[in-house]
């Protein structure tokens, strides 16, 4: 496991590096501008990051390091901070909040918890998480029903070629597998478009995976309306 310290603060290094001595390899990182590229060219598995190192930014650049490392895990160490904060840099992407002046102990079973998926966060912010989670799945819900109303109004015929699309089948096999003309197949995908109110194949195709994926069997069977197979 490698393990980057990003901090300015030459103390806060060495308390790091104390905290952790034999349990992983490090890299120490001092200028905020240089820890973009150590993060590509090490691949770490773990930043422990300094609260003041970004400034103002801390947010946005920790969304920065988020999408060059998905898979990164963040600590950040920092001053106490009210738990609106310390939410919206969970969501950000940060997987543990610890204080400045935390012991080698805790120090160390915060890195073991966030290495193993687990999030080193205060039973204070347990609501918000229960909050988020009710927010995100109506949200889903009202997604998928509005998607389900508009496959509903495709034929049956028009609902198996928008499923084709979805798996990734080209024009060509579509025709092939259904015995039709390709021309058809496209007459057809102009009309999937205008009722799905969407504009390519592209979008259709996301639809289809992400949602449809995701019905019932007898939901699936029962989302278009026309009982009969037309060409």
């Amino acid at each position: 496991m490698l393990i980057t310290l990003a901090s300015s603060n030459t103390a806060l290094i060495t308390h790091w590096e104390n905290c952790i001595f034999g349990l992983s390899s490090t890299c120490t990182v001092n200028n905020p501008r240089q820890l973009k590229d150590r993060i590509i060219r090490t691949n770490p598995d773990l930043l422990l990051l300094d609260y003041a190192f970004f400034g103002q930014d801390l947010q946005k650049e920790i969304l920065n390091i988020t999408s060059l490392n998905s898979k990164l895990k963040i600590i950040i160490f920092g001053p106490e901070i009210d738990d609106n904060e310390e939410w919206v840099l969970f969501k950000c992407g940060a997987r543990g909040n610890c204080h400045y002046d935390m012991d080698p102990k805790q120090i160390n079973l915060a890195i073991k918890a966030v290495q193993k998926g687990e999030l080193w966060i205060r039973r204070s912010l347990t609501s918000y998480m229960l909050q988020e989670l009710v927010e995100v799945t109506l949200e889903k819900d009202r997604i998928e029903t509005a998607i389900h109303d508009l496959l509903s109004n495709l034929t049956k015929r028009e609902y198996e070629i928008a499923t084709l699309v979805g798996r990734g089948e080209s024009n060509k096999r579509i025709a092939n597998r259904l015995d039709i003309t390709e021309r058809t197949v496209k007459a057809h995908l102009t009309e999937i478009f205008r009722k799905l109110q969407i504009t390519d194949r592209i979008k259709l195709a996301l639809m289809m995976k992400d949602t449809v994926s995701s019905l019932k069997p007898s939901q699936a069977n029962q989302t278009f309306r026309d009982p009969t197979f037309f060409a």
